[in-house]
This record gives C-alpha cells, sequence and structure tokens, in this order.
C-alpha cells in the first residue's frame, strides 16, 4: 500500500532528476570525460532521499515546492561527490555503486576525484546563484552546507574518523561522532534547509533542528543493521553499531531515535506529516 510519503517521493525524484540533468554540463561539452563521469555518478540512480526530504521540510510550509529544486538538487550533488569519493580505493575501496561500476572503475581514478571535487563545486555554484530566496537566507544555507560536507561535524570529519577506526576498538561516543558526520549531517541539513527556506518560525526551526538529529542518526543505524545482514561490514572491519551493541540494541536505538524525532516535531501539527511519515519509513527500511 502506497503511503503519502512514497507517493509525494515519487512526484518529487523525477523533478530532482530533470533539474540534475539541467544543472550539470552536456557530456558533449569540453573537457568530455569529466562531464561524462559527473553525469555517470549523478544520475539514473539513488533514492533520492536528501533532496526529496529537503523538498518535503519546504512543502511543510509552501505547496509550491517547485523553487526549492535547484537547492534540492545541489544536496545531491554533494551527496553524489561524497560516493564517488568514499568508493576510491584509498577510502572504502567499492568497486561498485547503485548495481553499476563505481566512478573509478567505469573512468579511472584521477577522473574519479576530480569528478567529485567538480560536483561539489558545482553544488555551491548552483546555490550561490540562486535568485528565488533572500540572498541573506542563501547565505545561511551555503554557511550549513559547508558546516555538513566539512572537517569539524561533518562528512569529511566522519569519514576519517571512520577510516582511522577500522579495526580498532571505539567508544559508543566514538561510534555516534563518527555516524552523526558521516552520515547525520547532511541528511539533518537537508531537512533544515528546506524547513528554513520555506518560511518555518523560529520555534518550528529549533523544532526541525532535534528532528534533523534524531534522523541522521537513525538512518546510519539502521544502515549498519541492513550491512551487518548481508556481512558487508564485517568485510571491512568497519565500525558499527551491531558490532558495538549488538543486532537488538541497535534496533532498539534507532526506534529510539525515531521516537525522539516523532516527538520533536508533533508541536507543527498536520503540515509535518511527511516527515513524521519518514519515521516510519525509516523503520521498515529493507534496503
Amino acid at each position: 500500500m502506497k503511503t503519502e510519503l512514497s507517493a509525494f517521493f515519487d512526484r518529487v525524484r523525477p523533478a530532482i532528476e530533470a533539474t540534475l540533468d539541467g544543472l550539470l554540463p552536456a557530456e558533449s561539452s569540453s573537457p568530455v570525460q569529466i562531464h561524462k563521469a559527473m553525469r555517470y555518478s549523478t544520475l539514473g540512480g539513488g533514492k533520492r532521499i536528501r533532496s526529496s526530504l529537503c523538498v518535503a521540510a519546504f512543502a511543510a510550509y509552501k505547496e509550491n515546492w517547485k523553487p526549492i529544486l535547484p537547492v534540492a538538487a545541489a544536496v545531491e550533488l554533494i551527496h553524489a561527490y561524497s560516493l564517488i569519493h568514499d568508493d576510491l580505493p584509498a577510502m572504502d575501496d567499492d568497486d561498485f555503486r547503485r548495481g553499476k561500476p563505481s566512478c573509478h572503475k567505469q573512468f579511472n581514478e584521477a577522473i574519479a576525484i576530480l569528478a567529485g571535487d567538480a560536483l561539489l563545486t558545482l553544488a555551491f555554484e548552483v546555490l550561490a546563484r540562486s535568485s528565488d530566496f533572500p540572498a541573506d537566507r542563501m547565505l545561511e544555507v551555503i554557511s550549513m552546507l559547508g558546516r555538513a560536507a566539512g572537517t569539524r561535524s561533518g562528512m569529511i570529519a566522519g569519514q576519517v574518523l571512520d577510516l582511522e577506526a577500522e579495526g580498532a576498538q571505539i567508544t559508543a561516543e566514538q561510534l555516534e561522532k563518527i555516524h552523526r558526520s558521516k552520515t547525520g549531517a547532511l541528511i539533518g541539513a537537508s531537512v533544515w534547509i528546506g524547513a528554513y527556506l520555506g518560511g518555518a518560525p523560529e520555534g518550528d526551526v529549533e523544532r526541525i533542528e532535534k528532528y534533523s538529529d534524531r534522523i541522521g542518526l537513525a538512518f546510519q543505524v539502521i544502515d549498519d543493521i541492513l550491512d551487518t545482514r548481508d556481512g558487508k561490514d564485517r568485510d571491512q572491519k568497519k565500525a558499527t553499531y551491531p558490532g558495538l551493541h549488538g543486532l537488538e540494541q541497535s534496533q532498539a536505538i534507532a526506534h529510539d531515535l525515531t521516537e525522539d524525532a516523532r516527538r520533536a516535531i508533533a508541536p507543527i501539527g498536520k503540515s509535518a506529516g511527511l516527515l513524521v511519515e519518514f519515521c516510519d519509513y525509516l523503520e521498515t527500511r529493507t534496503h
């Protein structure tokens, strides 16, 4: 049975795909190889969770969600960059991504590195030239995404900490920091940006911040649970929640996080219905 959330995401994904297609350089434009790699790694795959959440949060405050699409697409460009770099031999060394060869396998390692760099650069160019929202708001968005991708509490910090933790004994606090940074930061930023640009009042923004924090961490805890079932992270000696806490306790942690997220935005009411449904989606994920 299709939920309101899945129906909304089914409407949003093609719009995001079309926006990305328009923002990315054409394959025929010079230098051809880098543009082919950028498009190969961004288009035609992925669940578009982060960008769709950005749109869903915006839609809680604005009926017409079309103006947020370039911003949501910029989030997706940043995510695509991070996946290219995560797959590199020096990082997670994955040969496949979304059912096809990773960027460095399809092209080569140098082009993959540059394609990731180019996608990150393009994301901030897209945000900087936006004219759909006030300039001061866009500056805040750019700052937020910079932090979510950066070295203090963002994706790069999480990746470094994750690499350092391979095969090592780490504490629950260290593992939480890895997950909040590597995965949670961009997911949380996606929701916050949608609500903020949608014009959420200050009280709602604070509630959205708490919600974003909880679902960002829950998303990665559940990823760990799913990966543990197929043995992926055990093979790579990755630091995971099931590895540290056990499967049953990890499921309890994920449930507590999604419950906290629901409680955080309950005062917003029916307009936040899609965000509440996302908590249900997280707890029933199978892939």
